[in-house]
């Protein structure tokens, strides 16, 4: 069977969770069926190097960070020249005019291509104007079931749409050393420093958990469009001492092996992969109950859930964490557990796999 050429077309390679799930997606990809293609709109990044060094083709449209203005008039002749079976848009602008690109290519290019729209984050099915241009894509993938209802609410079909749950890596991603109850109080948060992520919250949140408990540390990593003012927000924080903001990294394993809880504030989520991970390596999880997020953990189970924007409650579940070790630590085996068998790549590439074989033989 010869290998069919799959354009999975990114924003950029940036530490991020779509970036490094998409990476992670692509690297166990079978090569002998499948030829996958890393096209972005800027140039390198922070992936590129590991795409590389996974036999994965990378393709840069821009020359620096940020994506140039004009991208979308330069996208199509990339698309022709890469002559590609199935376009995979990633993320909002992508998302868009890969579709619209991809759309005109199959009416004029004589041959099959097929166009797997997804929508990822609480905020994509906005952004990417889903309730007009879900109709461009033969199919589409969503990561949440909350984003399924509400692409269905949009008029997406069922038959048009496919529900597959992000994976974790669970022998990359495994409790390491002390178990989190018996470790200094250490509250870690990996998340892109942006509007969904709303770390005002949090920040407002660990004023009250480090009145409370001077030894509360709270670590937050990231990069992102609002980093200026985040740290400006823990300059003028009267818990300021107790807050460390460290860049985005390739690896996280070093700050969840550090951490007692781990801590996610967003006001719009898809299935967001740093749970998964947190999961995987065996903590317990305070976090905000959007998007996909109480599919992930269950309140009171394995881990301590409250709605977005709700200081009190959010400290209040962290402090209740870091004061009781068997509670973190109960609920720390049981997201071990929930992501051996509920959450592996295995089955995620397989779903997509399958995706991608009934789109090449255009049964989809």
């Amino acid at each position: 069977m010869a290998q069919r050429r799959i354009v999975f077309i990114m924003e950029d390679l940036c530490f991020g969770g779509t970036q490094r799930q998409t990476l992670q997606l692509v690297q166990r990809l079978d090569r002998d069926r499948f030829k996958p293609v890393l096209l972005t709109l800027t140039g390198e990044t922070d992936l590129d190097d590991e795409a590389r060094a996974s036999g994965i083709e990378v393709r840069h449209m821009g020359s620096g960070r940020k994506v140039d203005s004009l991208f979308f008039l330069r996208l199509l002749p990339v698309l022709k020249e890469l002559d590609a079976d199935v376009i995979v848009p990633c993320t909002a602008m992508p998302n868009i005019w890969g579709r619209i690109w991809g759309s005109w290519l199959k009416k004029v290019q004589g041959r099959p291509l097929g166009i797997l729209g997804t929508a990822r984050g609480g905020g994509a099915p906005v952004r990417q104007h889903e309730k007009w241009l879900w109709r461009l894509c033969d199919h589409m993938v969503c990561n949440s079931e909350e984003l399924q209802e509400v692409l269905q609410g949009l008029g997406v079909s069922h038959k048009h749409l496919s529900y597959i749950p992000n994976g974790v890596d669970t022998v990359r991603f495994a409790p390491e050393g002390p178990l989190p109850g018996d470790r200094d109080p250490l509250i870690v948060c990996v998340a892109r420093l942006c509007e969904d992520k709303n770390h005002a919250t949090l920040i407002r949140a660990f004023e009250r958990v480090y009145a409370a408990n001077s030894r509360a540390r709270l670590r937050i990593v990231g990069d992102g469009p609002w980093q200026e003012r985040i740290n400006a927000m823990v300059a003028a924080s009267n818990a300021q001492y107790g807050v460390e903001m460290l860049p985005g990294t390739q690896d996280v394993r070093p700050h969840l092996r550090e951490a007692r809880v781990f801590a996610l504030s967003s006001i719009r989520e898809g299935q967001p992969n740093v749970i998964l991970e947190a999961m995987a390596s065996g903590l317990p999880v305070c976090a905000t109950e959007v998007g996909g997020i109480p599919n992930l953990v269950r309140d009171g189970v394995n881990a301590l859930l409250c709605q977005p924007e709700d200081t009190a409650s959010l400290a209040n579940n962290i402090l209740r964490l870091l004061g009781d070790s068997d509670l973190a630590n109960t609920m720390g085996q049981a997201n071990r557990r929930r992501a051996e068998e509920h959450f592996s790549f295995a089955g995620m590439v397989r779903a997509h796999e399958n995706l991608f074989d009934r789109l090449c033989a255009h049964v989809l």
